[in-house]
């Protein structure tokens, strides 16, 4: 399996997942202006404390909504960044694409064609 990284802060909560090395591991924030704020710092947190190597993955996912119009701004800068940085392949998936926020669906979506690359389209809600 490949190893990724799915960065979501469409919803209530800010969530980071990853797959790699053959292990899952999560950890989600209440979505917050303080936060968003320190958005970066939580991420590198996130993968620092489970030895996630940014250059050993190959795929990040970001949620482009529909949702909180930060959460999404503030996902989709944070994800661009790290995929230039990192030679990452980027895509964008939906709030709708996924039942119940099980996060490994990604890779039957990934594996059907149904996710955006490159160009992410953020879906605000009104």
């Amino acid at each position: 399996k490949m190893n990724f990284l799915v960065i979501d802060g469409a919803s209530d909560k800010i969530c980071f997942f990853s797959y790699f090395n053959n292990n899952s591991y999560n950890k989600s924030y209440e979505s917050s202006k303080n936060n968003f704020e320190k958005f970066s710092i939580l991420l590198f947190d996130f993968l620092n404390q489970n030895n996630i190597k940014l250059n050993k993955l190959s795929h990040l996912f970001v949620n482009q909504g529909p949702g909180s119009f930060s959460g999404i701004r503030t996902s989709i800068a944070v994800a661009k960044g790290l995929s230039i940085v990192n030679k990452l392949n980027l895509y964008g998936f939906s709030t709708h694409d996924l039942k119940s926020t099980n996060y490994m669906d990604i890779i039957f979506l990934y594996k059907k064609g149904h996710l955006t690359k490159k160009l992410i389209k953020p879906l605000y809600l009104s």
